[in-house]
């Protein structure tokens, strides 16, 4: 786990980055969507509490790389 703020990141949520790097306004699309893919309670309760609920739906429609069943999850919990 590496910190950020508040937050104690799994470095499995960012296998692909340094995570030094990761700022969590400047990178929250990225961190919105790798949460909505792979978090877990945790990291999902830190998403609501950092980012509105309308910067979270955002990144949810216009996102290429949700995974389907992940879509069909948050389909659900935004009604949409």
């Amino acid at each position: 786990m590496w910190y950020n703020g508040n937050m104690k990141f799994r470095q499995s949520l960012f296998w692909d980055t340094d995570s030094k790097r990761i700022d969590i306004q400047k990178n929250a699309p990225y961190i919105i969507e790798r949460m909505l893919n792979f978090g877990n309670e945790k990291d999902i309760a830190w998403m609501w509490k950092t980012y509105d609920k309308n910067s979270i739906k955002k990144v949810f429609h216009q996102s290429r790389s949700l995974l389907s069943n992940t879509k069909n999850l948050w389909v659900h919990i935004f009604n949409q």
